[in-house]
């Protein structure tokens, strides 16, 4: 049981509900299930790099707008996609941010 009673899976997919915000948030109060701080993790470092590149983009002309719509369209995927996998109890990782969130648990 991880947190307040629930599943693992239930805690995991709260990880990704909020971005990095719920990342965070689960992280501080996860204590046992690697499962759960590896998804937390996962979420933290995408969703918090996402935010800081969407920001970037946003001081960039032109090509900015599009990338800012890009990085949000992958964001909506990423956010989805990590709420089932953790929902199914998969350790799926994702590219390049899996294995710095495997590393950092």
């Amino acid at each position: 049981m991880a947190l307040f009673g629930l599943k693992d899976t239930h805690t995991a997919l709260l990880a990704y509900l909020l971005g990095f915000v719920s990342g965070i948030i689960v992280l501080l109060l996860e204590k046992e299930s690697s499962f759960v701080k590896f998804h937390a993790m996962q979420s933290t470092i995408a969703f918090g790099a996402i935010f800081i590149l969407n920001i970037i983009s946003g001081y960039i002309p032109i090509v900015g707008g599009i990338l800012g719509n890009l990085l949000s369209l992958i964001g909506l995927i990423i956010w989805i996609v990590g709420m089932i996998k953790a929902y199914q109890g998969e350790r799926y990782k994702f590219p390049i941010v899996g294995d710095i969130a495997e590393k950092q648990i």
